[in-house]
Order: C-alpha cells, then sequence, then structure tokens
C-alpha cells in the first residue's frame, strides 16, 4: 500500500512537460489514448505562487477546432464532463470557454490535450 502512495505522490507532483511525456509513453508503448491521461495528471495541485502579480488562474479558451473536428467534440466532452450535444455547441460556437479559473498546470495540460486533437487552443 506505501507503494501505492508514493506512486500517487509522484503522478501528482508532475510538471506539465513530465505529464507530456508520460502521455507520449502511454500511446506509444501501450495503446492508452494520452488526452485522458494527461487530464487526470495534469489536474493534481496547483503550481507554488512564487509571489508578486503572477496570474494564478487561467481560462482555456477553444478558438478552432481544427482539421478534427470529431476528435476535439470527443475531448471536450470528457474533459468538462458535459453531454456531446453540449460539448458540440462549445465547439461549434468557437471561440468559447472550455474551462475557467483553472490552475496554470490544468489549464496547460487541457491545451496540450486539445492541441494533440487538433484544435486550437488560448490561455487567458
Amino acid at each position: 500500500m506505501a507503494d501505492l502512495k508514493e506512486f500517487a505522490e509522484q503522478l501528482v507532483n508532475l510538471t506539465v512537460k513530465e505529464v507530456n511525456e508520460l502521455a507520449d509513453i502511454l500511446k506509444d508503448e501501450y495503446g492508452i489514448e494520452p488526452a485522458a491521461a494527461a487530464a487526470v495528471v495534469a489536474a493534481g495541485p496547483a503550481a507554488d505562487a512564487d509571489g508578486g502579480d503572477e496570474q494564478t488562474e487561467f481560462d482555456v479558451i477553444l478558438k478552432a477546432a481544427g482539421g478534427s473536428k470529431l476528435a476535439v467534440v470527443k475531448l471536450v466532452k470528457e474533459l468538462t464532463g458535459l453531454g456531446l450535444k453540449d460539448a458540440k455547441g462549445i465547439v461549434d460556437s468557437a471561440p468559447a470557454a472550455i474551462k475557467e479559473g483553472v490552475s496554470k498546470d490544468e489549464a496547460e495540460g487541457l491545451k496540450a490535450s486539445l492541441e494533440e486533437a487538433g484544435a486550437e487552443v488560448e490561455l487567458k
């Protein structure tokens, strides 16, 4: 049981770059779709604030669905927990907010996942 807790601690503390590398490994070596893995792992604790006026909350904005609209709709559905019709509505009405007020790490993870699916994404 201690090994699982240690493993969970390691997953939660991964950087966005490490999450993307993990997603690539899962896809290439095990055939697991990385979008779900990246979003779950990236949803860990917020990054430590260094003080100052650094932005701590971000909005993930879908600017365009890109070439593979269906993949983007499915991913938006998965990331937001919305139904298929609502997810399609968001993608069709781009530019539209996917998630608002999320941590930097989560926002970057979501952006990476959406861009990998072919979407054009902006963080605000």
